[in-house]
């Protein structure tokens, strides 16, 4: 660990105080580099790669989109490398080490964030670019979330490229109505990704353009009403009994033991696991609210093995490469749970926050309560689940019962 110097009796009283600054200064050195070391040998601190040493570059490499790692080859070097990323791997092709391009591995590297908007507006007309920019623009301004920018900017990227050089500014309610007519009949769009669509069109001309009547003789398709899909108490039980995996089966009984969206479940972050008071503090979720749910009193005993075992440094549940682990691996591992459980329901991972939201209104649970506990703005998103809850239903005897 820190090493520690002697101070020396042999002192004379005259060079004593200049000996005893330049031992100090020494000392003082040692030990903020023993600490450095320590912290990024621990991974307290984040590893800077010295561009003198290492240089980056993108490039696509198996399909994929990855950052290829140069530099003056030294056993030394490359073991930095691989200690660093045990991940990192040799390419025989580009002759180079590489990573895959992913936000958490560039802000590890130093590097500057892929653009969200970059690549796709090199695809449009000059005529349109600025268009395109000044919606990614605006919905920063306004503070959407990232996921809404995606949606977002994808429709309307989908708009300008059908326009190619005509410019988007000049559309009227006619043109656009023009438009989204075609995205049903020629695409087959359905009514929900229709709303999509023109709430994103929208938003470019009355928050870019400023235009607020463009939209007033447009009209919107009627949105279906879409009954949620759930699975038993039993089916649930199975599922987790699937799933071998720790950490896996953890991030599911999340899912829900605590009703939990997804994107929430992999945003967790250690100190938002309150064991203490048994709540997880759900930050930052859909509409930016925070909100308190309990953790349940089972979940506790299997969070502590799995942090024993894994030791995760920020986030609850971490990739590979260090940051958060991806939506879409969880979503992967209840998958292949339903499929090793022998359940053949057409039904996402969004289907165990149904099921905990249907179990806890069967149970008693107060409505209001069930509300405040999924984060639902209004309480008749919660009501729909008095539709689907079988108790409910069995109450019902058909007459053909009683023949």
């Amino acid at each position: 660990m820190i090493r520690k110097i002697q101070y020396s009796n042999k002192c004379n009283n005259h060079g004593s105080v200049k000996w005893l600054s330049q031992l100090r200064k020494k000392y003082i050195i040692v030990v903020f580099l023993d600490l450095i070391y320590f912290l990024r040998n621990y991974n307290l601190i984040p590893f800077s790669m010295n561009n003198e040493i290492y240089t980056f570059s993108t490039d696509t490499h198996r399909g994929k989109n990855v950052i290829l790692i140069s530099f003056k080859y030294t056993q030394k070097n490359k073991e930095a490398l691989r200690k660093r990323f045990p991940s990192v791997r040799w390419s025989q092709t580009k002759k180079s080490w590489y990573l895959p391009d992913l936000p958490v591995v560039r802000q590890q590297l130093g590097m500057e964030p892929k653009s969200m908007i970059q690549g796709k507006m090199m695809s449009l007309s000059a005529t349109n670019q600025k268009a395109y920019a000044q919606m990614y623009d605006q919905l920063q301004l306004k503070g959407y979330s990232d996921n809404t920018k995606r949606i977002y900017m994808a429709e309307f990227y989908h708009l300008l490229k059908l326009l190619k050089s005509y410019p988007v500014d000049r559309l009227d309610s006619a043109r656009l109505k023009d438009y989204f007519l075609h995205c049903v009949k020629k695409e087959g769009m359905g009514e929900r990704k229709l709303n999509g669509k023109i709430n994103a069109v929208k938003f470019y001309f009355e928050q870019v353009l400023h235009r607020p009547k463009m939209f007033f003789d447009i009209p919107r398709p009627k949105k279906p009403l879409v009954l949620p899909k759930l699975l038993s108490k039993e089916q649930v039980a199975k599922v987790f009994n699937a799933t071998d995996n720790l950490k896996h089966l953890v991030a599911l009984k999340l899912c829900y033991g605590a009703g939990l969206r997804v994107s929430e479940v992999v945003n967790i972050k250690l100190n938002d696991v309150d064991s203490a008071r048994m709540v997880i503090h759900v930050v930052g979720a859909k509409g930016k609210k925070d909100r308190y749910v309990p953790l349940p009193e089972k979940l506790l005993p299997l969070l502590r093995e799995y942090f024993k075992k894994y030791r995760p440094k920020e986030y609850l549940f971490e990739g590979k490469y260090g940051g958060a682990y991806s939506k879409s691996s969880v979503q992967q591992v209840f998958k292949k749970a339903m499929k090793i459980a022998g359940i053949r329901k057409k039904i996402g991972i969004h289907g165990l926050r149904h099921s905990y939201a249907t179990h806890l209104l069967e149970s008693g649970a107060d409505m209001r309560f069930i509300q405040e506990l999924l984060g639902h703005n209004s309480i008749t998103t919660t009501q729909v689940y008095t539709k689907v809850t079988p108790q409910r239903l069995s109450m019902v005897k058909s007459p053909l019962d009683s023949m």
